[in-house]
């Protein structure tokens, strides 16, 4: 995911939200004690019309000023943080190849707005982490989430099974995730992810009703696309894959990603941390994921029993 795509959707709820504040702050206002008494025949005032004017005149800046303060919230609200499920299922990945492969050819300039093989994820939620402490909060709360996960899940696998095209407004192409019972529990675990960091303080949301889906293509990616005419995704391009079955992805890991630092050797966002869903058994019985940071920020990753990281060494027996 980019940056640029979280920025376009939430322009495009941007209206709405502001339609709804609007909406809401007048209700505020009706509730308001005494909204209802009928002046003149409380007080006696005959200057009725004038007294209603002033009052609906100031009712009309309190709500302009909330609506500003939202606006402007909106606009310091900036997503650079995400939680990833990574698809690393191999079929899955060679499909969506043939896919944009198949759509290059109709359209070469549209190569340029295809997304890497390695960056291929489901995006669980958006959040805005300002500096290392919230970053750090942000692990935190993913640390937190493991525990919701596996009791929503029960000890199951959660097996996602993609088939089919759409696109978001002819913008965005993206693999659907075929229906069944697998759409609940995660939608039920994006709804957990979601209170579990506003809990810590951050400032996550999806920026839509959440849709889990696979972006393979964006025109945002190669913005001078628009200056040639290409505006939009043509359904044509993509029509032989419009029932394709694209493989399944058991969802064993999430990641706490950034939007904006340098993507990994294999293409991959980087990752600050991650956790494991369900357990990954060795011979003698034992599961280890361990996540560290080195001086630089990276997140390295070891399973096994023993990892040595610059001085600093670990191992279990």
């Amino acid at each position: 995911m980019e940056s640029s795509e979280c920025e376009n959707v939430s322009k495009e709820t941007e209206a709405f939200e502001e339609e709804e504040f609007e909406a809401s702050a007048m209700d505020s206002l009706i509730d308001m004690p005494f909204a209802t008494v009928d002046i003149q025949d409380e007080c006696a005032i005959t200057d009725v019309p004038h007294i209603n004017l002033e009052r609906s005149k100031e009712n009309e800046r309190i709500s302009k000023d909330q609506i500003k303060k939202k606006k402007k919230k909106q606009k310091d609200y900036q997503p650079n943080y995400f939680l990833s499920i990574p698809i690393t299922n191999k079929e899955i990945t060679r499909g969506i190849k043939i896919l944009q492969n198949a759509i290059i050819q109709q359209d070469k300039q549209l190569a340029k707005a295809m997304i890497s093989d390695g960056s291929f994820h489901i995006t669980l939620l958006v959040m805005q982490l300002l500096n290392e402490e919230e970053v750090n909060s942000g692990i935190g709360a993913l640390l937190e989430l493991k525990p919701f996960i596996e009791e929503i899940l029960q000890g199951k696998q959660l097996i996602l099974p993609f088939q089919g095209i759409d696109t978001f407004g002819n913008q965005v192409g993206f693999v659907k995730l075929a229906e069944g019972d697998h759409i609940n529990p995660l939608l039920e675990i994006a709804e957990t992810a979601k209170r579990t960091f506003q809990e810590k303080g951050i400032l996550a949301r999806e920026n839509r009703g959440f849709k889990p889906h696979l972006t393979f293509m964006k025109l945002s990616k190669a913005p001078r696309l628009r200056k040639k005419g290409v505006k939009k995704i043509d359904p044509e391009f993509y029509e032989k894959f419009i029932s394709h079955r694209f493989g399944e992805e058991m969802v064993h890991r999430i990641d706490l990603c950034s939007m904006l630092k340098k993507k990994q050797s294999n293409g991959y966002y980087h990752c600050e941390s991650s956790i494991v869903i369900g357990e990954r058994t060795t011979r003698r019985g034992l599961s280890l994921i361990i996540f560290l940071k080195d001086t630089h920020g990276h997140a390295d990753s070891a399973g096994g029993s023993h990892l040595r990281l610059g001085s600093w060494e670990l191992s279990v027996v």
